[in-house]
């Protein structure tokens, strides 16, 4: 079994990382709400925008017609942009709708946007005055969704950075209790919170909660593990609490899963044997089930042009646990102190860039001709009119993958496009 003691890296950690800053091809921070809307079931995202915002949100989340989801657009139209409205009585009166249509909320977002921010809508001082007014009701938060600058996974961190301004302090006395952070499947967290209860971890917690109600208290005694490699500023905001980080691998494949929960388990004092017997057997079918993609895979090469951030720990799985060649691994941002175990693993001659130059990364991409390509939806078509086998970077998101259960399902979602490619060929 792999521990965290028994990763042994391929390289120094102080790489050199090829940096570049151009024009780039990503999602907007809202993309984040069609997950977010499904974990936090008492909570509604109202995003101010245009009815650009509006299309993208319905698109990417395929939304039923019967189906009413916990999300809607309050449209910048016309009026606002020439001042013929007051912005801040037209989102006050689309709040008051929202909570009355739905008397089960409990916490309400105030999403900006492109347009908001561009024509300087202040959501965050119309959210306190909301929040002063319909807490404990309910509670109103404020975050960006906007697309200036970012790329579509730190809406999730923006959301969860608002929400650890909302948590209440643990006490001074509080015994060390663990905080998992980063949007999870439910079936992935009740997976994980039965290891960590069957260790003897009792005192674990998730953000985002699927409840308000269920948020917890942070401080000094709080250990958390981030189960997202994108969420820097929620981390940060976590410190400032006096939270503490357990440093391990993305619970991404057998070997990461193995790490994070070890990792858990020291940081709480449980002894190795205790852990090690919980987590054995899933483990090694974890490894077996991973290893059936192997003979597909093995030796195939993958470019990764930056999009969600998950890169890193993606190349770190495929090449450890399948056998695949990373030609380059291009991510938006690279947190180093948080991805430092990942980057050890990562082969001397596979390239890291950070940022985007998407001509720049095109080129290198059609002079390598990979086996996958890993992109967003925007890059996907072009290249395969080229004759690139792609993988949408966005369905990493929408798919359970953390967690020794949906390790297979992970290597499945990276021999699918060669199938599929296959089956096409003529």
């Amino acid at each position: 079994m792999i521990t965290t003691a028994q990763v042994q890296p391929t390289k120094s950690p102080d790489r050199s990382i090829l940096r570049e800053r151009g024009q780039r091809e990503v999602f907007c921070g809202l993309t984040g709400i069609v997950w977010l809307h499904r974990k936090m079931q008492d909570a509604f995202f109202l995003v101010i925008g245009s009815r650009t915002c509006a299309h993208l949100l319905q698109s990417a989340a395929g939304v039923m017609i019967f189906a009413e989801p916990r999300f809607a657009t309050a449209i910048i139209d016309d009026r606002d942009l020439a001042g013929l409205a007051n912005a801040d009585d037209e989102v006050e009166r689309m709040v008051a709708e929202v909570v009355q249509r739905r008397p089960n909320l409990r916490l309400l977002f105030l999403v900006g946007s492109c347009p908001s921010e561009v024509i300087k809508l202040d959501l965050s001082r119309i959210a306190a005055r909301l929040d002063s007014r319909m807490s404990p009701k309910v509670r109103v938060l404020n975050y960006s969704g906007s697309g200036i600058e970012t790329t579509f996974t730190q809406g999730e961190d923006a959301c969860l950075e608002a929400l650890v301004g909302s948590l209440c302090a643990a006490p001074s006395d509080a015994h060390p209790n663990l905080l998992v952070v980063g949007a999870l499947a439910d079936v992935v967290e009740d997976q994980f919170r039965r290891y960590f209860n069957a260790m003897g971890i009792e005192r674990v917690s998730f953000l985002p909660s699927r409840r308000l109600d269920d948020l917890p208290e942070v401080g000094p005694s709080t250990r958390y593990l981030l189960a997202q490699p994108f969420l820097a500023q929620t981390s940060a905001a976590l410190e400032r609490r006096g939270a503490n980080r357990i440093d391990a691998l993305f619970p991404l494949g057998a070997e990461g899963t193995t790490s994070w929960l070890m990792a858990a388990a020291q940081a709480l004092h449980i002894p190795s044997h205790r852990a090690r017997a919980v987590i054995e057997g899933p483990a090694a079918r974890a490894r077996a089930v991973v290893d059936r993609w192997r003979s597909d895979l093995e030796g195939k090469r993958v470019f990764f042009f930056p999009d969600s951030q998950l890169e890193v720990p993606l190349a770190r799985f495929l090449t450890r646990e399948l056998g695949v060649k990373p030609v380059e691994i291009g991510t938006p941002y690279l947190h180093r102190a948080h991805l430092a175990q990942e980057l050890a693993l990562i082969p001397d001659d596979s390239v890291i860039s950070e940022g985007q130059d998407v001509e720049r990364q095109l080129e290198r991409c059609r002079r390598a001709r990979p086996d996958i390509t890993v992109c967003g939806l925007g890059l996907a078509n072009p290249l395969e009119a080229e004759g690139l086998t792609t993988k949408w970077s966005i369905e990493l998101l929408f798919t359970p993958i953390h967690g020794y259960e949906q390790a297979g399902d992970l290597a499945a979602l990276f021999q699918r496009p060669l199938d599929r490619q296959s089956r096409l060929k003529v």
